[in-house]
């Protein structure tokens, strides 16, 4: 057994802005994975990500089970630099050859946070140039570049006096499931989706209902929480493709979690005024695996009502924009004022219909209370790639959720 496996070490999980702490409470959830012996120890939330450490394979564990982390980076050295030579030196010094043979592709990325250095470029070309001449002097041979599906993916990180290393255990980023064969325009990612539950305080057995869900990625994370699917039950990850991996440990892992028992009677639904986008999100439930019905149907959001009846659950949804806001009939609407005419509807349904819910809706617009003419009960920030959005919270209390409820009336 290589030392490598025995070895605690260091990790840093990326996600996207907003999910942090959420991420943290997961970590700390897939550490209990491991009990009696829990090797791993979760540590700082920090912009972006958590710091984390742990035996090899906790590191398969969190790439297997989280939902909310984009990727699991090993560090492999962490110092002070002035220039690039420094960086060079740092990189050449590493045992790559302890990680993954000289056959193996390897792609490198770069992310500073005020650095001094002017190229981030000739950076990423010192941290090849590093781990290409250790092997060349080791074995007269360096591995190749491949920036596309690349075997070992390495990500130097530089603020503005020290220089973080790290061996990417993921491969493609977590939020890639294996399952999505089809999307709409711009799909919500996977880990934000997953975050967004769980912040809205979803949990298995709550009515949640999605009224406009595009390719339907609310709905199958929800659907595989259910069902205990771990996240990255259906894919492949770079650690597999170490040295020395341990193929029988890691189908361990894999075979040890437990699916859940399949529900009687349907809790997750969903809907959207797209035909297609319905036939999509029902081939990515399938895909993932969920084996029990979720009802999707083909509705105007604003027409819709409580599934089953439900007098209590919750609705989270990322509103979409432009051509998928449908409000019939009138074409000569500018998009503007299609935009107002739609969540002016959606508000009405939602104070007519669903007393009693709690309603999440995720979007970029900021002025969306307004628009629905509901006052939020609370709006989380969050980061969807560079784009900052909010998920805002309104608590459908029967006849009192307009804005003006809330003024003294008139003597």
């Amino acid at each position: 057994m290589s030392h490598l496996s025995t070895d605690s070490h260091s990790y840093f999980c990326p996600c996207p802005r907003g999910l942090e702490a959420a991420l943290a409470e997961e970590l700390n959830e897939i550490a209990q994975f491991s009990a009696p012996a829990v090797t791993l120890k979760v540590h700082n939330q920090v912009p972006g990500g958590v710091h984390c450490s742990g035996l090899l394979s906790d590191a398969w564990r969190i790439n297997l089970h989280s939902r909310i982390a984009s990727r699991v980076l090993l560090r492999l050295t962490h110092g002070a630099y002035k220039n690039e030579n420094d960086i060079y030196d740092m990189t050449l010094e590493q045992e790559w050859e302890s990680w993954f043979p000289v056959s193996h592709t390897i792609r490198v990325d770069v992310t500073a946070v005020k650095s001094p250095l002017r190229s981030l470029q000739f950076t990423t070309l010192k941290i090849k140039d590093g781990i290409c001449d250790r092997f060349r002097d080791l074995c007269n041979e360096r591995p190749s570049v491949d920036t596309g599906t690349p075997d070992m993916r390495i990500v130097g990180f530089l603020d503005a006096h020290n220089f973080t290393l790290y061996l990417d255990t993921s491969g493609e980023a977590l939020f890639k499931r294996g399952w999505r064969a089809e999307t709409g325009d711009a799909p919500l990612r996977e880990n934000l989706a997953a975050g967004l539950l769980r912040t809205s305080g979803w949990k298995p057995g709550t009515i949640l209902f999605d009224p406009m869900c595009g390719s339907g990625t609310i709905l199958v994370e929800a659907a595989q929480i259910l069902a205990g699917i771990p996240a990255g039950a259906r894919r492949r990850f770079a650690f597999e493709k170490f040295n020395d991996f341990e193929s029988a440990k890691w189908l361990a892992i894999k075979g040890s979690f437990k699916p859940n028992p399949l529900p009687a009677t349907p809790t997750i639904f969903g809907s959207d005024i797209s035909g297609d986008m319905v036939q999509i999100a029902a081939n990515n439930l399938r895909n993932a695996g969920i084996l029990f019905e979720v009802p999707v149907k083909q509705i105007e959001a604003q027409e819709v009502k409580p599934p089953a009846d439900a007098e209590h659950g919750i609705m989270l949804t990322n509103p979409p924009y432009g051509e998928r806001i449908g409000v019939r009939g009138d074409s000569t609407l500018s998009s503007d004022d299609l935009l107002t005419a739609f969540f002016s509807a959606f508000g009405t349904t939602l104070k007519q219909r669903f007393a009693g819910w709690s309603i999440f809706l995720f979007s970029a617009d900021l002025g969306l209370p307004k628009l629905l003419r509901l006052k939020e009960a609370r709006k989380t920030p969050f980061f969807n790639g560079a784009l900052e959005c909010r998920l805002f919270r309104f608590d459908m209390v029967a006849g009192f959720n307009r804005r003006e409820a809330a003024k003294p009336k008139a003597e």
